[in-house]
């Protein structure tokens, strides 16, 4: 009896939260609202976060933010007030792709940079081993007969070791 009052007091507090959850709201009533605020910050770095946006970060910086462009577009501010606003307040790293300055040729070309250094070096090399097997002369006689004299000793060496085993 004790076993089944149990049982039923288990069931329902585990039904219980499902019966009075509730559907999630949007955040704002308005859906062009809610795809505007979206398309701004899938352009803006989560400054907390490793290479997400604002919108896929669940940071708590990132909420913020996001609330504050949301209150920034029902201000009536256009995307480019919205994004000098962030570059002034937190720099071109807040934009998920910097414009093309003078100080950001270096993250702009260093990928490509890196590139042409791997390709050189590479190459550098290869052609270093092409030289080096084409420069293997035949063995002289007296390099031949050093040769065969120690991989004798080297047989003799693994036969006795084979022998005391």
């Amino acid at each position: 009896m004790v076993i089944r009052k149990t049982m039923i007091l288990l069931l329902l507090l585990v039904i219980m939260p499902a019966v009075y959850a509730k559907e999630a709201q949007p955040l704002a009533a308005d859906p062009a609202l809610e795809n505007k605020v979206y398309a701004i910050t899938s352009e803006l770095r989560c400054l907390v976060c490793q290479n997400q946006t604002i919108a896929e970060s669940h940071a708590d910086l990132a909420i913020d933010l996001k609330n504050q462009i949301r209150g920034m577009v029902k201000a009536g501010q256009t995307e480019d007030q919205i994004k000098k606003y962030m570059v002034h307040r937190y720099g071109d790293f807040v934009l998920y792709r910097p414009p093309l300055m003078k100080t950001t040729y270096l993250l702009w070309g260093g990928p490509f940079l890196l590139l042409v250094i791997g390709f050189t070096v590479l190459l550098f090399n290869l052609r270093r081993r092409r030289t080096l097997v084409a420069d293997d002369a035949p063995l002289s006689a007296e390099e031949a007969q050093k040769l065969n004299t120690l991989l004798h000793k080297q047989d003799e060496k693994t036969e006795e070791g084979e022998s005391k085993s």
